[in-house]
């Protein structure tokens, strides 16, 4: 499939040059634990071209953060307040072995999401499930509220969980464990071919473990 980008977003790629005054990211090393997601592309959704682009702290922290206060965000994410709450988040992250990669969600060439795509089997959540080598996990944050409430949720949570199965060969399921609270984004997952496998206890919340099954991603 030929996907042609719009130019914002290949001016964003642009940005993604190394940089010595920059955060080392997973991108830049030569191991990395999620095959290289800045490599994975574009991919083409029922509502346009969608790109996870990787986060740079001083191109995207102001954005992130704004989302993060939005009362939806806050109320589940709990990185609300000064931009050093959500600095402090994904600077985490950045500094890391690539266990954990925060993205931007591109679509048609607008910024419009937070992602966090990290390895499930390498994470604290694997004490509490039963977890498989390369398991991989997502977190999403939808950022605007227009953007909300009109089915992206799920359109994209399908599209990057069948990323991530087309990328990672070693996978064979993706992850997520919402807040059993947070009934719109579990309805998000199950539109996205999720099932529901369990209720976990967190040490900060009460999850539902949603999987995405490689076997069932074409009856789901």
């Amino acid at each position: 499939m030929d996907l042609r980008l719009p130019d914002e977003l290949l001016a964003l790629i642009a940005d993604e040059a190394p940089s010595s005054r920059r955060v080392r990211g997973p991108d830049q090393g030569t191991d990395d634990l999620l095959d290289r997601i800045a490599d994975w592309g574009p991919t083409e959704t029922p509502v346009g071209v969608f790109h996870l682009v990787l986060v740079r702290a001083e191109r995207d922290l102001p954005l992130i953060s704004r989302w993060m206060n939005d009362p939806v965000a806050a109320a589940f994410w709990e990185l609300s307040g000064p931009q050093k709450v959500t600095e402090d988040h994904v600077l985490s992250q950045l500094a890391g072995d690539g266990r954990s990669v925060p993205c931007i969600g591109v679509l048609g060439g607008t910024p419009m999401s937070y992602w966090e795509i990290y390895r499930a089997d390498l994470d604290p959540l694997a004490r509490h499930y039963p977890a498989r080598p390369h398991d991989t996990g997502l977190h999403l944050l939808i950022g605007t509220v227009v953007d909300r409430g009109r089915g992206l949720g799920g359109l994209l949570l399908r599209a990057v969980a069948d990323l991530v199965l087309a990328r990672r060969p070693s996978c064979a399921r993706v992850i997520a464990e919402p807040d059993i609270r947070n009934t719109p984004s579990i309805a998000a997952f199950l539109t996205a071919g999720f099932r529901f496998s369990a209720e976990v206890d967190l040490p900060d919340k009460r999850a539902a473990l949603m999987v995405r099954d490689r076997s069932l991603r074409h009856v789901m």
